[in-house]
């Protein structure tokens, strides 16, 4: 019926047309097909356009429009789209709608498939600008279906190109072309489904021959054009058409009621619903009011009973609280006096080498070291319970830091007079990625707590390759020894905090916070620690560690490490600091490197020494009398001074690093610190300086 429609349409009889595509509207909405409802509701607009009948024509383009988006046809909503360009253009004249909604229809079909749609939609974007006179915007247009005239399938469409290639011409003032195509155009002349097209081809051909003076011929043409024009719209056509049309029109308001009725069918079953509904909603609102009551009864009754509990928490945050100021106080004024016993020690060893052999001076390093351990032991849990430890991703050879740890500890082995021995897989990569700084935290206390346990022994340090996952190995650690062993009923309790298992004729050193970081650190890495051990049999402590093996990876982060820490030039350094130990143990380090250096006791003797002096980088104290570093580095920034300060402090990082970022301090060392990494930090806060500086 569809296709039927379409035959009449081109036949130009619009009341068979009109009965047709209504008929088909019908049963395309019992079916359901939104493609033939779209193709039917087409089929209309272009009957009611035809007929001149613009706004119901255009009511019913947009009708087809939306059901052809449901569709999906690319096709079938290129063709409504342009057909809404014709109604805009020629018959509204709205000229740029029109031609939007040409180019719109063009956006669809990009693809093989929908050549001809491309086509007829570019003519009649030509059509258009020749209409208004624009040929300039028009001509890439009829270039394009030029080129492409076999796109068209249809003489209609032929018909439409000669005379709209005549008409370019013509302005053109090229007569000879403009004729040519004219003629070509004028020809087809017994065809049905082009009469239209024809009709318009004789009074554009008409204009052209009266441009030229031949107003005979530019007559007859025109009595042509009139001709087929009441050819195709003879009065009793129609009026049958508009008969026709009125009764669509009746079928499609008849089709909105039947619409609103099933609605209001529809709104009547859910009021229906909605009054069962509300019924079981008091309902539930009683029951809910019940249960409200009670609960608030409940709440009331369990508030007077949680008072207690609320001062009893309070009472633990407060006690939380206290406790970690505690540590962090308590750590900064042992980190403070141990900075001056390792920095002398280590002085008076490289200034008296013959006192290297000294058992007293080894002595008094390794108790700073142990204390200093200590320190370190007490912040790490704290920092861990809250968890503020995140894992660093850090390139290095597992034999290096094994054979480290050994050289570390040697001290304590010799002293029980205790063998290390290493046994490392080789199918191990070279270079492995992961925090190796708690890895060896984790392996110094495992290893220190055998060599404690064990005298005129050994301790095993054992490192399998378990598996490879992707860049993933997984690493099995075994740290064995053939010390005293441990009793099973205390295998329990051994890595909780402050916890030191008895043995019998023995004094032995700790604070027993060490296997208990170890097992909160391995709970960082994703693992578990395990535990063999008997009385007199000793000790073995396992767990497995997944590290990523990337050479890629690994070369960018041994390039980006910096290992030259000399420099040819004498730089000048203001050392901030309030304790006189501390002053000439950083003094002796920094000018150990070349250096100029400068020292003040605090923070206004920095103010007034940097009006008149000018440094390469600041050594900055925090805890200070008067004004300390913080407040002194803002008052630097104030006057525009931008030369690096770096905080040298016994404050754990983590606590300050907010204030000092905020304050304007550039870097932050922790005391007792490796002078290398000093150095590094240096180097590379004066170089950067320079650079800002030249620029």
């Amino acid at each position: 019926m569809t296709k039927q429609a379409c035959d009449y349409l081109d036949e130009t009889n619009y009341e068979k047309s009109l009965k047709k595509s209504g008929i088909a509207l019908h049963y395309a909405f019992n079916l359901k097909n939104d493609t033939l409802i779209a193709r039917n509701y087409n089929i209309i607009g272009i009957n009611f356009h035809d007929l001149g009948e613009v706004d119901k024509a255009a009511f019913f383009y947009k009708k087809a429009l939306f059901y052809a988006e449901r569709s999906n046809i690319v096709s079938l909503r290129m063709m409504i789209t342009s057909n809404l360009g014709n109604l805009y253009f020629f018959e509204k004249k709205m000229y740029n709608v029109g031609i939007t909604y040409y180019k719109e229809s063009l956006k669809f079909g990009k693809q093989q498939k929908y050549l001809k749609e491309i086509a007829i939609t570019n003519l009649n974007i030509v059509w258009s600008y020749f209409k208004i006179e624009n040929y300039k915007e028009g001509f890439p247009y009829l270039k394009y279906i030029n080129e492409h005239q076999n796109d068209l399938k249809g003489r209609s469409n032929d018909i439409a190109l000669n005379f709209l290639n005549g008409m370019y011409w013509s302005n053109e003032n090229d007569n000879e072309k403009a004729d040519k195509y004219f003629l070509k155009a004028v020809s087809f002349s017994h065809s049905e489904d082009e009469i239209q097209d024809l009709s318009y081809a004789h009074l554009e051909y008409s204009k052209f021959l009266a441009k030229i003076g031949k107003h005979d011929q530019a007559y007859s043409h025109l009595l042509t054009y009139n001709q087929i024009t009441q050819q195709i719209y003879n009065d009793e056509k129609l009026k049958k058409a508009a008969v026709a049309g009125f009764n669509l029109e009746l079928n499609e308001y008849k089709r909105q009621i039947d619409k609103i009725e099933n609605e209001k069918s529809m709104q009547y079953q859910s009021l229906k619903k909605s009054r069962i509904i509300v019924v079981l909603f008091v309902l539930i609102s009683f029951i809910l009011l019940f249960l409200i009551i009670t609960l608030v009864k409940n709440i009331r009754y369990k508030k007077e009973h949680n008072l207690e509990l609320l001062r009893a928490k309070e009472m633990a945050e407060e006690a939380s609280l206290l406790k970690t100021q505690f540590i962090s106080t308590i750590s900064h004024e042992l980190r403070t006096p141990l900075y001056g016993v390792v920095g002398i020690t280590n002085m008076l060893l490289e200034e008296h080498k013959e006192l290297s052999r000294s058992q007293h001076l080894s002595s008094l390093k390794f108790s700073a070291r142990y204390l200093l351990s200590l320190v370190n032991d007490l912040l790490q849990i704290n920092k861990i319970e809250e968890n503020k430890v995140v894992l660093e991703n850090l390139t290095f050879n597992i034999s290096d830091e094994i054979t480290m740890i050994k050289n570390s500890l040697s001290f304590l082995s010799q002293k029980n007079n205790n063998k290390i021995t290493i046994e490392i897989d080789p199918n191990i990569p070279e270079y492995l990625i992961g925090d190796k700084l708690r890895l060896a935290q984790v392996l110094m206390n495992l290893v220190s707590n055998a060599l404690k346990f064990t005298k005129d022994g050994e301790v095993e340090i054992i490192i399998k390759l378990s598996k490879v996952e992707g860049k993933l190995h997984y690493l099995d650690f075994l740290i064995k020894d053939n010390g005293v062993g441990i009793a099973t009923v205390d295998q329990g309790k051994i890595f909780e905090k402050f916890v030191q298992v008895g043995r019998k004729e023995e004094d032995y050193q700790g604070t027993g916070l060490g296997l208990s970081i170890v097992k909160r650190l391995l709970g960082l890495f994703g693992s578990t620690i395990s535990l063999e051990s008997d009385i007199g049999e000793g000790t073995a402590f396992s767990f497995i560690i997944p590290f990523e093996h990337d050479p890629l990876k690994t070369k960018k982060i041994i390039e980006e490490i910096e290992v030259d820490l000399t420099s040819d030039e004498i730089y000048k350094i203001l050392i901030v600091e309030d304790n006189h130990i501390n002053q000439l143990v950083t003094r002796k380090i920094i000018e150990k490197n070349n250096y100029i250096c400068h020292v003040v006791d605090d923070g206004f003797g920095a103010l007034k020494i940097l009006e008149d002096e000018k440094f390469d980088l600041i050594l900055m104290d925090i805890n200070m009398p008067l004004m300390n570093g913080f407040e002194t580095t803002k008052r630097i920034r104030l006057q525009g001074i931008s030369t690096p300060v770096v905080a040298l402090t016994a404050f754990d990082k983590d606590e300050i690093t907010d204030e000092a970022i905020s304050s304007g301090i550039n870097d932050i060392i922790i005391k007792p610190f490796e002078p290398v990494k000093l150095f590094k930090i240096m180097n590379y806060l004066i170089k950067e300086a320079e650079k800002v500086d030249l620029l």
